[in-house]
């Protein structure tokens, strides 16, 4: 009896450990390799049922185009100087997506790109491969940049 609930349980885990990683959740390696990305729900609903933050960057540089560390990291490329001194670690990345019919699929929602300071409307879709396709348009999708972000972690 003992065996059939320890076979149990390891078939339980297994299957929720799967089950995260056919998931948009989890921390992402940008296409770039600049930036890793954490996704998880949105902490107010009305941003929508995903968000995206910065969490962890490589090989940052200040304005003047000098190496700073990751904590030292600022937003100086945004368009509202009220912002150019946020810290880029911690920094909303993507936000204000709908549900598609599928559930790792996530449409009309919003990037912000930190290396020039604009925001792009977005899809995001997990890929049979485990890898997450983003596409950043402006107007229609056909007039966008599709990136593939690698899982780092859940």
């Amino acid at each position: 009896m003992k065996k059939v609930v320890l076979v149990a349980l390891v078939a339980g885990l297994s299957a929720m450990g799967s089950a995260q990683a056919q998931s948009v959740m989890g921390t992402w390696l940008t296409a770039s390799g600049a930036a890793q990305v954490r996704i998880g729900s949105c902490s107010d609903p009305s941003s929508g049922p995903i968000c995206g933050f910065i969490v962890s960057l490589a090989n940052p540089k200040g304005p003047d185009g000098q190496p700073v560390t990751p904590d030292a990291a600022t937003d100086f490329r945004n368009p509202n100087p009220q912002l150019r001194g946020r810290k880029v670690i911690g920094m909303p990345l993507i936000w204000g997506f709908k549900k598609a019919a599928n559930p790792n699929t996530f449409e009309d929602g919003q990037i912000y790109n930190a290396e020039n300071g604009k925001i792009y409307n977005a899809n995001i879709s997990l890929q049979a491969d485990g890898t997450l396709r983003l596409r950043g348009y402006v107007g229609t999708p056909m007039f966008g940049e599709t990136q593939v972000w690698t899982r780092v972690g859940q």
